[in-house]
């Protein structure tokens, strides 16, 4: 997987895990040698060390503010009345549909959630976060029901306004907390075993789904809609002040 600017190409390796650490070898191996690389868990016949659990969730939580970004985006042509490509905010929903909330989400309650319910850990923030799943699952529903309609009706429009800010306002401190509290929190609760095990898990439940390189394709999408609609280029959000 080629990250450059947002891009994504796919790579010759067993999925985005292994990939990630090998970047992370080639880096530092310019920089340190190979005694570091070996403290850091490299090793001289290869082997590689894979992506953590919550390091691949973290990495879905980037596909998801791409999403919402996109949600933005929308949100302020149909606030201004201004003409943009509709089936753009369908779309990606669509995406919120199927990767993050049929499986990015399943694989937290099916896998995260119940562990934390087991060892009474964290167990009311575990239930907002369900809550909060359960909720965006409705408002995604909506979305794409309203979008089915290539002309939008002013009513209809108003409501995806509405729905928009309920979305992005729930997600945005959903995710932040997921990502410094829920996910570093896993790895105390589960064996060392168990964790690696996850890891398999997610790479062989991600695969079924989406094939091999189903990361990659995903980020492709979220990309092409961001050039339809003209935030895809990062140098326009830096501020000129």
């Amino acid at each position: 997987m080629n990250k450059n600017n947002g891009s994504f190409q796919s790579v010759p390796v067993s999925g985005r895990r292994v990939f990630v650490q090998k970047g992370l070898m080639i880096a530092l191996g310019g920089v340190v040698g190979a005694p570091l690389l070996a403290g850091c868990g490299g090793s001289p016949g290869g082997e590689d060390q894979k992506v953590s659990p919550p390091e691949d969730l973290m990495q879905e939580h980037g596909v998801l503010n791409r999403v919402l970004l996109i949600y933005d985006a929308c949100r302020e042509h149909l606030v201004n009345k201004t003409a943009f490509p509709r089936e753009s905010l369908a779309d990606a929903a669509q995406i919120i549909r199927t990767f993050i909330e049929d499986y990015h989400e399943r694989q937290e309650e099916n896998y995260l959630f119940p562990r934390f319910q087991k060892a009474h850990q964290l167990t009311d923030l575990v239930a907002t976060l369900l809550q909060q799943h359960q909720a965006g699952r409705r408002v995604t529903e909506e979305i794409l029901q309203i979008t089915r309609s290539p002309r939008g009706t002013e009513a209809g429009n108003e409501r995806l306004v509405t729905l928009i800010n309920a979305f992005n306002t729930m997600y945005r401190p959903h995710e932040a907390r997921e990502d410094t509290v829920l996910f570093p929190a896993f790895r105390k609760i589960v064996s060392h075993h168990e964790y690696d095990s996850l890891g398999e898990t997610f790479e062989k439940n991600e695969h079924q789904l989406f094939g091999q390189d189903g990361f990659e394709k995903i980020v492709s999408q979220v990309a092409g809609i961001e050039k339809k609609l003209g935030i895809y280029e990062l140098s326009q959000f830096t501020p000129r002040l």
